[in-house]
């Protein structure tokens, strides 16, 4: 088999212009949006409804029920068509109430202005008169979920939550970490013998990470690099169970199996899931990996209830 050859214009790999003053331009043709489907029918057995969360940020979310429900889970994810359908799938084969918020871009509102938008995100769902909320989620019962940049996302929202003195009514009982998007300086091995990947090389990640953290802070930041920063001994005290889904084709494979022995290290209870062949966010583009993944993740969540809903 011939090697790929390699992406030599990040930028342009992600159909971005980066313009003299820092700024980018998007070219946003080949990205579709699906509407909400919020009316039930035999032909949508997953109804979605947009609430606005932030009007002066511009930040809403999407909610998903199965038409026939009233459950158990509140997960979250990031809503292009892709993701749309990642997020019915999981609520219809899950029973369960997902809960997608958007979130500001950078370069335009670098982090943590991405992990503010989530926090705020939990918070609307907290204190919400929203009907779907209060009849159909169980708000007892909540995972901390995200694909790629949402599972950044997740996890950094996972940490100022797992340091909030009181979130009641939810009770947080965990994450579900979906090739979680993490990095770092030093090439890791797989970043190393992946270089040239296809869907998300190290090169484009870098660009990525440039793009999104701090000015003047590098890719061992706590935001990208999760090993250097503290958190985790908040997690272990509450007891939350974390799942880390990945990918061995995918350049941060890595990575997220350090974020996961560190936590292990730390006492936190941690479920590994590391596909042979599956690149970064492999279910996302391939909706026939998707019911293995939700039949574990609904594995997952019985145990932890068995223990003691995803947002």
């Amino acid at each position: 088999m011939s090697e790929p050859t390699p992406i030599s214009d990040p930028y342009a790999y992600l159909n971005i212009v980066k313009n003299p003053d820092g700024s980018i331009t998007r070219d946003l043709t080949n990205f579709s949006c699906t509407p909400a489907t919020p009316d039930p029918s035999p032909q949508t057995p997953v109804v979605s409804k947009d609430v606005s969360i932030n009007k002066s940020k511009s930040t809403w979310m999407r909610l998903y029920a199965p038409s026939s429900t009233l459950n158990d889970t509140v997960p979250s994810q990031n809503s292009s068509h892709l993701f749309h359908g990642f997020c019915s799938d999981m609520a219809r084969d899950l029973n369960a109430v997902v809960a997608s918020p958007s979130y500001r871009l950078a370069p335009e509102h670098r982090l943590p202005a991405a992990y503010d938008d989530g926090a705020e995100a939990l918070e609307w769902i907290r204190n919400s008169d929203e009907e779907w909320i209060k009849s159909r989620a169980d708000l007892s019962n909540v995972f901390l979920m995200g694909t790629s940049a949402g599972g950044n996302l997740a996890y950094n929202v996972g940490m100022r939550s797992a340091a909030a003195s009181d979130l009641s009514p939810l009770q947080i009982r965990g994450m579900i970490l979906h090739h979680p998007f993490f990095g770092g300086e030093e090439r890791s091995g797989s970043e190393m013998r992946l270089a040239n990947d296809q869907v998300c090389p190290p090169i484009v990640s870098d660009v990525f990470w440039h793009l999104s953290l701090p000015v003047g802070v590098d890719r061992d930041h706590e935001y990208s690099n999760p090993t250097v920063g503290d958190g985790l001994e908040k997690i272990g005290g509450l007891r939350w169970r974390v799942m880390v889904v990945g990918g061995e084709e995918d350049p941060m494979v890595d990575r997220q199996r350090d974020v996961a022995k560190l936590m292990k290290r730390k006492g936190v209870e941690v479920v590994e899931m590391f596909n042979d062949g599956d690149v970064h966010g492999a279910e996302i583009g391939d909706p026939s990996k998707r019911k293995p993944l939700f039949a574990s993740i609904g594995k997952f969540i019985s145990s932890s209830a068995a223990l003691c809903n995803i947002f």
